[in-house]
């Protein structure tokens, strides 16, 4: 059951003696858990979880704005090519991206792949990381900037090494391996909610950028593999 009010919203799941209320306020996200031990070990049922993994993505995307979107949008359209760099799960998440921007028609390249040529100053690199941290893609940013091509960071932590060498990035508040004081409380395992928000996140960036472009499905679906 959702019951919304006007600054605060609740969800509360009851079962038996055990309570879970994931409340978030739109204004700086604070998250509050509380649980109590289920009466004969009684647990939460597929579908009440879900609600609550739901809830806990749309209190996190109340943070991002129209216009940094607009923004990540426009250094797309202007870049020559595109490359990529993510690892581990946020890997296979920027991998989506970089496919739906193909079937679109950019030019883009996923770092560490055979076929991937040199960036240049027209190019674009767009890293995925919660930590900030990630070793080979804090590497890809060093190596992009040596190059003089645009870097764009989107990141669970702002105070990251990545944070602070790319051009530009934007803020996923979401749970990061780091497990930090100021990350939001989730019922999911660390990192889970960065990476569900920040695919939701481009998924919609794909979404604005089908529509400006005006494509139907059909030139779309003509880019799709017929070799699988």
């Amino acid at each position: 059951m959702i019951t919304k009010c006007s600054t605060t919203q609740k969800l509360d799941f009851l079962r038996d003696r055990q309570v879970y209320t994931i409340q978030y306020q739109r204004v700086g996200l604070k998250y509050h858990l509380m649980s109590t031990i289920y009466k004969n070990g009684k647990k939460f049922t597929i579908r009440e979880m879900i609600e609550a993994v739901l809830e806990e993505n749309r209190s996190l995307v109340q943070s991002l704005s129209d216009k940094a979107a607009q923004d990540f949008i426009r250094r797309i359209l202007d870049a020559k090519s595109i490359f990529f760099s993510a690892q581990g799960r946020a890997g296979f998440i920027l991998r989506c991206f970089c496919m739906r921007l193909m079937h679109l028609g950019f030019s883009v390249y996923f770092c560490g792949e055979t076929i991937t040529p040199a960036i240049t100053r027209d190019d674009l690199l767009i890293v995925l990381s919660g930590s900030g941290e990630t070793p080979s893609t804090l590497e890809s940013v060093k190596s992009a900037k040596k190059y003089h091509a645009k870097t764009y960071g989107i990141l669970g932590n702002m105070e990251s090494r990545i944070a602070s060498l790319v051009d530009i990035s934007i803020h996923i508040p979401g749970t990061t391996k780091l497990c930090r004081d100021g990350e939001p409380h989730s019922l999911q395992m660390a990192g889970s909610l960065f990476e569900q928000s920040a695919f939701l996140f481009l998924e919609v960036i794909v979404l604005k950028i089908y529509q400006k472009r005006k494509k139907d499905v059909g030139s779309v679906s003509s880019r799709h593999t017929v070799i699988e």
